[in-house]
């Protein structure tokens, strides 16, 4: 039996199979609102056959956006629109769907992608970011704003707010974003906390702001509901944030109930050396789970079916994620779960597309 379409219980929730669909931002909101592309793309990856789907990074607050086009939970309107696109997606399947919440700090107010992502200017649509400490990201001209000790409280209550509007949506988990150089990584990398109050210096400092929120959202969040984390396992620079250190940030989670953490890396500075590669970040997701034992979410290009089926069959992790290689071939599950004789969800209307060689593919 393939061990990569095997069921998987997080906590109380039921997962089919071991396939996570990666947060990926899609920069298309309108003020913090998503809009009909959201509907289309999740709409059509909810038919992928994955075991659980979790939306892009979404703002606790409208600053702690990367682009003016990011999704953000933080007012009755933005939740209003998220609960219409969530009511049609869960209309048409019954994929689970989390969420993933973060802040961008001194990543906040950049261009799209598409449009070069450099940081905006203010009179062209941008804002003064945030960030632990007044150190502008790699090729920024306006510095960010060092946080004062009641703006580092008011965020971790940003983050509770948003995780109880996260409920009231019905997402079925939570993941709180601190990787990939936002906010809460901010925090606790060295190399961009310089800071010389509680919130800075040692490790158990720079872990401080970041266990607070993941304590808020865990105390606004009910139970049953799975609160995780993403993290960057290391930021790829000597005497920046490394392997040893996200073992005892990841420690000091499970004593606070956390239910997964999900090993991704890099993001803070452009002097990272990342050996990029087949399963490159899976070493760190196998660290974290054997000097941890809690629940593990591997990423980073994860391409091939009989790669995923070994990262879960040897115990590198519990779960894989596609980001790119599933907006690449939306219907991944399907092809992987041909490849190694498994079966796997699909909607009654697409079951007689599959190949007269794979017949009992699609249930």
């Amino acid at each position: 039996m393939s061990q990569l379409f095997s069921p998987y219980q997080l906590g109380e929730l039921s997962l089919p199979n071991r396939i996570v669909i990666s947060p990926m931002c899609q920069y298309s909101a309108e003020e913090g609102r998503t809009t009909d592309w959201h509907l289309i793309h999740l709409g059509h990856l909810a038919l992928s056959g994955a075991g659980l789907m979790i939306i892009e990074a979404t703002a606790v607050e409208p600053i702690g956006r990367i682009t003016p086009y990011d999704v953000g939970l933080y007012s009755d309107e933005t939740e209003a629109a998220l609960a219409r696109t969530l009511a049609a997606v869960r209309g048409q399947s019954d994929m689970a769907i989390g969420i993933q919440i973060g802040h961008a700090g001194r990543k906040a107010s950049a261009a799209q992608p598409w449009r070069g992502g450099g940081q905006l200017a203010l009179d062209a649509g941008g804002w003064q970011a945030v960030a632990p400490s007044a150190i502008p990201f790699d090729g920024q001209s306006r510095p960010p704003e060092a946080l004062g000790e009641a703006a580092v409280a008011a965020l971790v209550e940003a983050f509770a707010t948003c995780a109880r509007r996260a409920v009231r949506l019905g997402f079925e988990l939570i993941e709180i974003h601190a990787a990939h150089g936002y906010l809460l990584h901010q925090f606790l990398s060295p190399l961009s906390n310089r800071r010389e109050d509680a919130y800075g210096g040692s490790p158990d400092n720079r872990m401080r702001f970041p266990l607070a929120v993941f304590d808020a959202v865990r105390a606004a969040t009910p139970a049953p509901i799975p609160v995780g984390v993403r993290v960057s396992g290391t930021d790829w620079v000597p005497g920046g944030w490394d392997i040893d250190q996200t073992i005892t940030f990841a420690a000091e989670l499970k004593a606070r109930g956390c239910s997964f953490i999900d090993v991704s890396s890099g993001g803070i500075s452009s002097a990272q050396a990342i050996p990029l590669g087949p399963s490159y970040q899976v070493p760190l997701a196998r660290a974290v789970r054997e000097a941890t034992g809690l629940p593990t979410i591997a990423v980073g290009l994860i391409t091939q079916a009989q790669q995923a089926e070994a990262i879960v069959a040897t115990g590198d992790a519990d779960l894989v994620a596609l980001a790119r290689g599933i907006l690449y071939d939306p219907r991944w599950p399907w092809h992987a779960a041909a490849e190694l004789g498994a079966t796997v969800k699909a909607p009654r209307q697409y079951l007689r597309s599959q190949p007269r060689h794979h017949r009992d593919l699609l249930v």
